[in-house]
């Protein structure tokens, strides 16, 4: 299959469908409206994580300290009440076992990305600060991203703030990263960006990008899903091939909003599916 016949494929799918596929520091060999802004979901926690590691280096906090784990946060929107997470909508009782207790940062960032919990999330950006997460996607070079407000901030959201994501600023993000960790960048230093792509490595919800994969591949990545939206955002590492950047960002009515869709999500498939082209074009992605 082409990528012209892959285009003409996705064009029957209902919903939005965007794509950015190229190799690190060159131009993308196949996009698809890589500017149409999604609805975030979890994968802007990978540039708060950006927005930790930089704090951290810059001696702003230190993400072995132990900081308290609580539940209540405040809204983005002025005037608004504090807001909670609810337990059922995260993914990992790890960090809600810790309420009223302390983690360390570097925990949080951890449980942020490789369980994707919800509450380990907002306790991180109230650390760090919106503001220092805006300039994590500007300095990666990203053009229409945002992350306006934490998770399960309904007031923000009602009053028109929000978390929004390109599947060329996350390209843009993660690219980065990946060439930080070989060389200093405006993100990191290399040691933070090496450690930020072990983090990412580290991802346990395999669902989508992972899933078109041969068992083994090294795929850095952040997903992030709710019903009618499912994005898969990832660095792939052939042991054949020079490193690859991969994004599909859905939104459509084929995703359920699980975090575990393999056999019930067909957007989860679709993502697996375009993820197992690219892998047998990455011989091909332009220099």
């Amino acid at each position: 299959m082409t990528w012209e016949d892959l285009d003409a494929h996705l064009d029957k799918v209902p919903g939005t469908v965007s794509a950015y596929v190229g190799r690190l520091g060159a131009r993308p060999t196949w996009t698809r409206l890589p500017d149409a802004t999604h609805y975030a979901a979890s994968t802007m926690k990978a540039a708060v994580l950006v927005a930790l590691y930089r704090a951290a280096e810059a001696g702003r906090l230190d993400l072995d300290d132990p900081v308290p784990v609580h539940n209540d946060f405040d809204s983005a929107a002025p005037g608004a009440p504090r807001f909670a997470n609810d337990r059922d909508y995260d993914n990992d009782d790890a960090v809600w076992a810790r309420v009223d207790g302390t983690a360390p940062l570097r925990w949080l960032a951890e449980r942020m990305i490789i369980r994707s919990s919800n509450l380990a999330t907002n306790i991180v950006i109230g650390h760090v600060g919106l503001p220092a997460v805006a300039e994590a996607w500007a300095l990666a070079g990203a053009r229409h991203s945002a992350t306006g407000r934490g998770i399960e901030d309904y007031a923000a959201r009602e009053a028109g703030i929000d978390n929004l994501v390109t599947a060329a600023d996350l390209a843009a993000l993660l690219g980065e990263l990946a060439l930080g960790a070989r060389r200093p960048g405006p993100l990191a230093s290399p040691a933070g960006c090496a450690s930020m792509l072990d983090v990412l490595f580290a991802q346990e919800h395999r669902e989508d990008l992972a899933a078109g994969l041969p068992e083994g591949t090294r795929i850095a990545h952040k997903n992030g899903w709710v019903r009618g939206l499912r994005h898969g955002a990832g660095v792939v590492f052939p042991a054949d091939a020079p490193p690859y950047t991969v994004v599909v960002c859905t939104t459509t009515d084929l995703a359920d909003g699980g975090p575990s869709g393999e056999e019930t999500d067909d957007a989860c498939r679709l993502i697996a599916n375009i993820s197992a082209q690219v892998w047998e074009s990455r011989h091909k992605l332009a220099d």
